[in-house]
């Protein structure tokens, strides 16, 4: 299975995959403007059982997002692994912001791929908080990755 959903031209960067987790469709539009401006390829992060409403309800204690995120480390299980990541040398991984982080889906892509050697710039969608704690978290937990400062993508 390839990761594209569309072919562009590659950039300066090296050929780019512009990988996402969209829970409502807010952080997908976001990397569609990432993809057009660098003629990257889109590679939709899907977790195995999709997200419900119930699911996403943060005020819940109990919800599935609420549990998953009380936990560093669980790792909700794919849809799909990217089985060309290889071919790619930039990747900008997007995610909305849950508890100030990144969702635990975000991890389980990080893991599931070989990204060494990689340039990896996160972007994140958020209805009030900074990418920069995203950032840091995500260079804490994979020290051995290029991860750049990434940008917030709200607008």
């Amino acid at each position: 299975m390839a990761c594209n959903s569309k072919k562009a031209e590659p950039e300066a960067q090296g050929k780019v995959l512009v990988a996402y987790f969209s829970a409502t469709g807010t952080t997908a539009r976001a990397a569609g403007r990432i993809a057009e401006e660098t003629g990257g390829e889109v590679f939709e992060i899907k977790p195995a059982v999709p997200y419900t409403s119930a699911d996403l309800d943060w005020t819940d204690k109990k919800s599935r997002s609420s549990v998953e995120m009380a936990d560093a480390e669980a790792r909700p299980a794919l849809a799909a692994v990217c089985e060309d990541i290889e071919g790619y040398d930039t990747i900008y991984v997007g995610f909305p912001i849950w508890w100030y982080v990144a969702p635990r889906i975000i991890n389980t892509f990080i893991e599931a791929h070989d990204l060494s050697g990689k340039v990896l710039i996160p972007f994140a969608t958020s209805g009030g908080s900074p990418i920069g704690p995203c950032v840091d978290a995500l260079r804490e937990t994979y020290p051995e990755l290029d991860i750049r400062q990434g940008k917030l993508m709200n607008r």
